[in-house]
């Protein structure tokens, strides 16, 4: 497998260090996000709101891995805005169906028979959204690119406090047809996009662990020393990196492969199980390490516990993604089991 080229560690410092400061310099929010106009505004004047676009598009033409490490730097700072919706799903779609682009901020839905969607990130606070449904006489997808205004939106939230919205379409309008593997991969898409984000808060989870062990006191000596609870953030570091390693897999033969690898989906499914699975781990350990201190408002833990605990279950559930790794194992059967788990 060939290794993806790395990214401009200035651009990384320079990600990490626009939602450092922004983070230090505004208190977080409590109830649910707001899309932060000021952020928003800083991160288009630096080309990072439509990362990947293409130039011609008006966007800055990056790849993957420069977007990952987006992700990753907004979780790790527990900054709550839609960058990969924006750019990643909306923004893809619109140039997998030949639409324009503008400046306006979109989400993504896939809208079900009756015309609805649940749980769409910040649909109600977006100008636009990017729409998804299969027509019923000709049985293809279209996309439609949509004012919000003109949709019907129920506002709702998940558990970290981002916005999760109900969207009903009323009247159907035309749209540009879009193959069926585009639908699938912007499941793919949304699902990594999940994995990447689970990842950056998983280690900043285990961050804060080793920060509070080794600071804080009991007995006359600090809480690392205690075996019980060196287990409780071994534990923690073991899961993180697994979960690291399984979705640093899939991002690179993504990127390797530019989304066309016949294996792909058993990648991300291994991804999204192993970061699932470790969330929870990672979030019961935490808080056994931090007592009481973790479960207050004003130490930041919960910023990073709580979107762990919520991105499990968006893009396919951990129930989901497991069933796909066991229907792929008896499909294969004993025999090519080794090459499914090593291809």
């Amino acid at each position: 497998m060939t290794t993806p080229t790395l990214v401009d560690q200035d651009l990384v410092d320079m990600m990490s260090a626009v939602f450092a400061t922004h983070r230090e310099q505004n208190e977080p929010e409590t109830g649910i996000a707001t899309w932060d106009s000021t952020l928003w505004s800083q991160l288009t004047d630096l080309g990072l709101t439509r990362l990947t676009g293409s130039d011609e598009s008006g966007g800055s033409g990056a790849g993957w891995l420069e977007a990952a490490e987006l992700l990753r730097a907004a979780a790790a700072n527990g900054i709550r805005i839609p960058l990969a919706e924006h750019d990643l799903l909306a923004g893809w779609l619109l140039g997998v169906a030949g639409l324009p682009a503008d400046d306006a901020r979109r989400t993504v839905c896939i809208l079900d028979p009756t015309n609805t969607a649940h749980r769409v990130p910040w649909a109600a606070q977006s100008d636009k959204i990017v729409t998804v449904r299969r027509d019923a006489d000709s049985g293809a997808y279209l996309v439609a690119d949509i004012e919000t205004r003109m949709l019907t939106v129920s506002p709702g939230a998940n558990i970290a406090g981002e916005p999760r919205d109900t969207v009903t379409l009323g009247t159907a309008l035309s749209g540009t047809p879009i193959p069926d593997t585009a639908v699938d991969q912007l499941l793919l898409r949304g699902a990594l996009i999940r994995a990447v984000q689970t990842c950056a808060v998983l280690d900043r989870i285990l961050d804060l662990s080793i920060a509070h062990s080794t600071e804080r006191t009991q007995f006359g000596r600090p809480l690392a020393k205690f075996q019980s609870v060196q287990n409780l953030v071994a534990d923690i570091a073991a899961e993180a990196a697994l979960a690291r390693a399984a979705t640093e897999a899939a991002l690179s033969e993504a990127v390797r492969t530019d989304w066309s690898a016949k294996n792909l989906n058993i990648l991300v499914a291994v991804a999204r199980s192993c970061s699932g699975h470790a969330a929870s781990t990672v979030v019961r350990n935490a808080h056994q390490v931090h007592g009481a201190i973790g479960t207050t408002r004003e130490h930041r833990l919960h910023e990073f516990t709580k979107p762990a605990l919520a991105w499990r279950s968006e893009f396919g559930s951990i129930h989901h993604w497991d069933d796909v790794l066991t229907t792929a194992a008896m499909t294969a059967g004993r025999r090519n089991l080794w090459s499914l788990v090593t291809a």
